[in-house]
């Protein structure tokens, strides 16, 4: 029967309904498969052609920002670039013991993490076809160190499958490859799919079932050397005398599928986390400080909180109050402007554009996400359980864990404890930061007892309460990108907007990268007309 009068589902309510029902990393999963992570259409841009005649205005020294100031820089203007943190690279950031971070509401932190340990609250992977970032990677000699993402002896957890036991991803997958392997096979042999493939095709695909999903000679998924070598041996097969394996005994289909842990699965097979993931050694924002070495001193003015931005046909004047004295302004004036600013604060700003470009910058709302870096005084995830990297799902509130894929064997090492999008992080973000932490510690000991005796201390992000970005990222729907994304990015005068919201790729650096090339290129082009002219 059809309901006329029934709304159909946008994207956004659809995304929000997954992220309620299977957390962050389930939400990620589906924001990839629905166009909202994408891959990078990066190619190493040529120089800008003809001399750049004239100056310009950065605000915000993101990687939006950097990269502007750094192109036009080499292009022969003269750049600017107001920041209203006290260093460079906006979300790229790297937390360190001696760090200090105060967030709206007043909640001031001071990172205790010890000498070589970090938490990127920000950014903390890149895909290997984000080819802008590594690019520039490349270019700067920024070391880069694999990332792992899949660890399939880490963790899928549900509060009420096996009751509450974490089970091994490992276990989980092939119990699900090998279940459903075994029900296709017995269709395929009872002639069900004659309708569908040759019976040469269905030999074929019989032996392909057998070597996917881990099946006996006769096409069972049952504790054997067959499924054990899936899912790994109740008793290794050892040495000596008493080094006969065990098998470990399969869960059966019927438990896998109500026990709900397949929805772990899969993130591996998504364009964006399949390897190889990549990271900066030391931490993220080792591409930041590598941008603001190349563009040179004297260009970031730091601690420079832009209050409005006005332009006439002749150039560009922000006003703006130093932060370290509250009520002084100043103001700075430029042939040209690239504002990099998030839209969540720019929104509030009085912007000298056209309503159309108004209204769009006021359109679009940002993500809620939280992050808490843990610090325990051993790696008790490898010495007592071999995870080496990795994440660990749960349907618990803080989302999954992260464990390290640095410093491998050392003594002590910072978790990512939590990371959570929609409902679960606003209830993050309303908790005071050692609230926070405390709750990451409590959650995290459901799957890791460990945790009680190893932790140490804390630190925890949560992006609305971000005062430099008031949100994790630009939250698109079709609707609004219909509506307002040509809008968003066309140059408006004298002014240019960049930034992972002005991209296809929103949350990722590589987004901020290739909106700021697109943004500079139209800047140029402008600008070079207009002398010609």
């Amino acid at each position: 029967m059809k309901h006329e009068d029934t709304a159909p589902i946008t994207r956004r309510d659809l995304l929000r309904m997954i992220g309620l029902a299977g957390g962050g990393a389930v939400m990620y999963q589906a924001m990839a498969g629905l166009g909202f992570a994408s891959p990078s259409t990066y190619k190493r841009p040529a120089p800008l052609q003809g001399s750049g005649r004239g100056s310009v205005l950065v605000l915000g020294a993101g990687l939006a920002g950097l990269v502007a100031a750094y192109e036009l820089r080499k292009a022969g203007y003269r750049v600017q670039v107001l920041e209203y943190n006290n260093r460079a690279g906006g979300r790229n950031w790297t937390l360190r013991g001696g760090d200090v971070y105060t967030e709206l509401g007043g909640h001031r932190q001071e990172c205790r993490y010890d000498e070589g340990q970090y938490f990127n609250p920000g950014p903390w992977r890149i895909p290997y076809h984000h080819h802008g970032v590594l690019d520039y990677c490349r270019q700067f000699g920024v070391t880069l160190e694999p990332f792992v993402q899949v660890n399939y002896n880490a963790y899928a957890h549900g509060t009420n499958a096996f009751g509450g036991k974490p089970q091994r991803l490992r276990e989980v997958q092939a119990d699900f490859h090998g279940g459903i392997a075994e029900l296709l096979a017995k269709v395929a042999g009872k002639g069900g799919l004659d309708d569908a493939v040759s019976k040469e095709d269905s030999e074929i695909l019989l032996e392909a079932l057998r070597d996917f999903g881990g099946l006996d000679h006769q096409f069972r998924y049952v504790a054997g050397r067959e499924s054990n070598e899936h899912r790994g041996y109740a008793k290794p097969p050892g040495g000596g005398p008493d080094g006969k394996p065990t098998f470990s005994q399969p869960i059966g289909i019927s438990d896998m599928l109500n026990a709900r842990l397949w929805k772990a699965l899969g993130m591996s097979e998504l364009y964006e986390y399949q390897t190889t993931l990549l990271q900066p050694v030391g931490g993220m924002d080792a591409i930041g400080k590598a941008f603001v070495r190349e563009i040179g001193g004297g260009v970031i003015r730091y601690g420079a909180k832009v209050t409005a931005i006005a332009q006439d046909d002749r150039g560009v004047t922000v006003t703006y109050e130093d932060t370290a004295s509250p009520g002084t302004t100043h103001q700075a004036t430029a042939d040209w402007c690239v504002c990099t600013i998030p839209l969540s604060i720019l929104s509030q700003l009085p912007v000298q554009v056209s309503d159309a470009k108004r209204a769009a910058i006021s359109a679009v709302p940002y993500m809620a996400s939280s992050k808490i870096g843990l610090q325990f005084k051993r790696r008790f995830w490898e010495e007592d359980e071999a995870i080496y990297g990795g994440i660990t799902t749960t349907d618990l509130p803080i989302g999954f864990i992260a464990y390290p894929s640095h410093g491998i064997g050392t003594k002590k090492g910072v978790l990512l404890g939590s990371y959570t999008f929609f409902l679960e992080a606003y209830e993050f973000t309303a908790l005071d930061p050692a609230t926070r932490i405390r709750k990451a510690v409590e959650y995290g000991a459901q799957i890791h007892p460990q945790y009680t005796e190893a932790f140490e201390n804390g630190m925890a992000v949560a992006w609305h309460r971000a005062p430099f970005t008031l949100g994790c990222f630009g939250w698109w729907t079709d609707a609004l990108r219909e509506k307002h994304y040509a809008n968003l990015c066309s140059m408006d005068g004298r002014i240019v907007l960049a930034g992972e919201h002005a991209s296809y790729l929103p949350a990722w650096q590589e987004g901020a990268i290739l909106s700021s090339l697109s943004a500079i290129d139209a800047l140029h082009r402008r600008a070079t007309a207009g002398a010609a002219a």
